[in-house]
């Protein structure tokens, strides 16, 4: 297939139809390492290439050019067999007041 026919595997195919992880939902900033070696599909392989030092969820969407929601499915598969580790970066979230400020100094600009 050439680039403008897009990808031979739909992204809803890698998932099996799934749009919800298993198990808790994976941060964008959560840190992913590789724990194993055998995947099973390409894009396991990519992601343990990836994670073979920390990478954030959001980064391995990006580098594999895959929706967030569909890398967060097949991230949750992975630390479900045991192939990868997640470590959640989250700290606590700002308070509504403070986001409200930065809302109206955005507007004031």
């Amino acid at each position: 297939m050439d680039d403008e026919a897009g990808p031979i595997v739909r992204p809803y195919a890698l998932t099996k139809g799934r749009t919800r992880p298993s198990g808790a939902m994976l941060d964008l900033l959560a840190l992913v390492t590789a724990t194993g070696e055998a995947a099973g599909s390409p894009e396991q392989e990519a992601i343990l290439r990836l994670a073979r030092s920390p990478i954030s969820v959001a980064d391995v969407a990006a580098d594999l050019d895959l929706p967030v929601g569909v890398v967060r499915v097949l991230l949750a598969d992975m630390r479900d067999q045991g192939l990868i580790s997640v470590t959640s970066q989250a700290g606590p979230r700002p308070s509504e007041r403070v986001l409200k400020e930065v809302i109206n100094g955005l507007r004031a600009l």
